[in-house]
This record gives structure tokens, sequence and C-alpha cells, in this order.
């Protein structure tokens, strides 16, 4: 008798509608239950990443051969191209449509978070080194074994990428619906959900269609490369954005995110290259949202901006967010710096600004995930013959 086995995709919205449902009924002893497990589970994700990071991208550059510093200045370059021109789309989209929905002159009103559950105790698991660290150890592994003649030290790599796929499929993947329904689970119960949304809807609706219409465009370049239909190599990639929905993380979506683009005919040594990779440098959800979010509020307080001024915010925006952690809130957190030497934010906009960025952050990671799979289709069309030349060589 064959066995009955739900797919990823239905198990992760079961478990957002779930969380949603049940959030305002569920008791606050039975809601810490599932927060204390999601801080755990964070803590092992936050400890994972850059083990997923080296064991699969080290390989990845090895088996790529001498043509991976090629590869790697050309993903780098796309990434940040994308990135850019998603800041600029958010720029010239704002300027058209925001006025209308803003009234400007609005004093800054504090944006009350509610407190989230707090677990019923914690495990404290420090990563073994951060994610830049881990991107930079990958690279340098895996172009000193590339030139290696010795496969010694590659077929240790090898092995230890073996370990990270086992741990990913056997342990990070089966509890990532559990680890999402908590998440929404305790946003709701929080009231967190509702609250800060419904602050915004104008602002976040005009986001979320820009997002889809990003990752439309996205593909549709994609697509002009691999001569595929973009809407069915954009719906494939559908279980890492709403994994990453939930997750509200680049770098912890990167398993899911690598199978998909796998399922678009990406090649396993491209995939395992560049999504890691674009986890990290290509945030062009994240980027929309931040300078829509950032425009919005200087309308509002009916702050002058001009085109110069957020030209340079959005440059140094795009380099300064692939610092920013593969966790929730990372982005922002990263990008403070610049709100408020390049546009003057004090203390009460950024924190709004804050507020804002953190009440979308799960639907900019996604698009920033899903994106990646298209760029993964472009270097897969460009560098794919020098890659299978490569490796025979």
């Amino acid at each position: 008798m064959k066995k009955f086995k739900i797919d990823l995709l239905p198990r992760i919205i079961i478990a957002i509608i779930l969380g949603i449902a049940i959030g305002t009924i569920f008791p606050t002893p039975l809601v810490r239950i599932f927060v204390t497990f999601n801080d755990i589970f964070n803590e092992f994700l936050n400890f994972s990443i850059p083990l997923i990071i080296v064991g699969l991208v080290t390989i990845a550059i090895a088996d790529i051969g001498k043509g991976a510093g090629k590869m790697l200045l050309i993903t780098a370059l796309i990434a940040y191209g994308a990135t850019l021109f998603s800041g600029f789309l958010s720029y010239f989209t704002g300027v058209t449509i925001f006025p209308s929905l803003i009234d400007t002159g609005v004093p800054l009103e504090e944006v009350s978070e509610a407190q989230g559950i707090v677990p019923y105790f914690s495990v404290s698991i420090p990563p073994l080194m951060n994610v830049m660290t881990a991107l930079i150890l990958s690279f340098t592994l895996g172009l000193g074994l590339a030139s290696l003649k010795s496969d010694a030290l590659k077929n240790v790599a090898r092995d230890f990428q073996e370990i990270i796929v086992r741990m990913i499929s056997a342990v990070i993947l089966p509890l990532l619906p559990l680890y999402i329904f908590g998440i929404f689970l305790n946003m709701t119960h929080s009231g967190q959900v509702y609250s800060i949304l419904m602050v915004f809807i104008k602002i976040i609706g005009v986001i979320f269609i820009l997002h889809i219409f990003l990752l439309i465009f996205q593909y549709s370049i994609a697509a002009l490369f691999v001569r595929k239909n973009p809407f069915k190599l954009l719906r494939k990639m559908m279980p890492a954005y709403f994994t990453a929905l939930g997750t509200q993380s680049s770098a912890a979506t990167i398993p899911v995110t690598i199978e998909q683009t796998k399922k678009n005919g990406v090649s396993a040594d491209i995939a395992g290259f560049v999504i890691p990779l674009c986890a990290t440098i290509h945030l062009s959800g994240s980027t929309l949202k931040i300078v829509a979010c950032a425009l919005a509020l200087m309308i509002m307080q009916g702050i002058s901006f001009d085109f110069p001024l957020f030209a340079g915010f959005i440059f140094m925006l795009g380099i300064t967010m692939i610092a920013a952690p593969g966790v929730p809130g990372g982005a922002i957190m990263a990008s403070l710096g610049i709100l408020q030497s390049m546009l003057g934010f004090d203390e009460s906009a950024q924190a709004l600004m804050i507020a804002l960025y953190i009440a979308m952050d799960s639907f900019g990671t996604a698009c920033n995930v899903t994106g990646d799979g298209a760029i993964a289709l472009i270097i897969d069309k460009v560098m794919g013959k020098n890659t299978t030349k490569n490796k025979i060589e």
C-alpha cells in the first residue's frame, strides 16, 4: 500500500493558515510551547546557516573549476544590478503614486509593537562563524580546491557536503512547517499581524504589487535566456516563496530554493553555487521595500526629497545590505546607518521605519529568494557550457 505524503508547499500553506486561524484562541501557555520550540529551532538554524554555505558553496566552486572566479564576478554583478533596478523601480513608482495616497505634514506617531510571547526557556547555540565569514571561507577553499591536482581535500569537502545535505533533508525540512506555524501563531496571538499591517495598508498594497511585478519581470528576463514560459518557471519556485514567507530569512530558505531551482532545469553545481551566494548579495525585494518605506515616511512628514539624494542612497543600500545577517529583519538593521547619515532619519523615524519594514519582512524576503532562482537560470545558461567543460578537463 502506497504511503500518502503531503508535499512541502501544501504543508507550509497549511501551517500559515492554521497559525493565523487559531492564534487568537490559543491560550498563552500553549503558545509559549511553540514559541519555545521556535526559539530553539531558530538557534539551530542560525548555527546551521554558515555550515550550509560552507558545505554547499565550497564543493560547488571546486567542481566548477577555474571558471568559478568568472562565475562569481558575473553572479555578483547581476545580483547587484537587479538590486539597483528594484530600488529605482520603487523610487519612481513611489514618487508617482504616494503623494496621492499619503497626507503630507503628518507628525510621526509611535507605532506600538505588541510584545511577543517569551519562551519557557532558551538554549544558546552560537554559530561557528558569521554569514560573510562563511562565504569568504567558501570562496577561498573552493577556488583553492579547483586549482589543486590532489583530490584528498576535495573528497573531505564532498563528505562534508553530504553531511549537510542529510542534515537538511532529515532535520530542517521536516521541522520547517512546524517552525512556520509557530511564527504565525505567535504573531497573531500578540496582535502584531493586524495592528501594524493596518496602519500602512495603502503603502503595503503598492509594495506588494511592485513585488509581483518585479518577480514577473525577473523571470521574463530569465525566460529570454532559457526559452521557457516565465510563469511556469515562477510557479515551480512557489515552495521557496512560501518558505521564505514563513521563515523571513533568505539563508534559512536556501535548501528549498536550491531544490526548486534544480526543478527548473538548473544544474546542481550552478544551483549550489548561485543560490547560497545570492541569499546574501541579492536583496531586490528588501531594497524595493526599504526605498518605498523611506520615501513614504519622508512624504508623510513633508520632508523634501530629490532624485540625486535617493540615487546615492540606493547605490549605498545595495552594498550595505550585503552585510545583513541571514535572520529576520537583518536588512533593515544593516540599513539604519545610511538612513540616518544620508536621509537624515532621527530615532523616531528609524523606529517607525523598523516597524513598517518588519510588518512586511516576510514578503520582501520571499521576493529576494524567488528572484535568486531567476539569476540561477541566467547563470546556468551563460556559464553552463563552461562549467561542463571545466569539469571534464
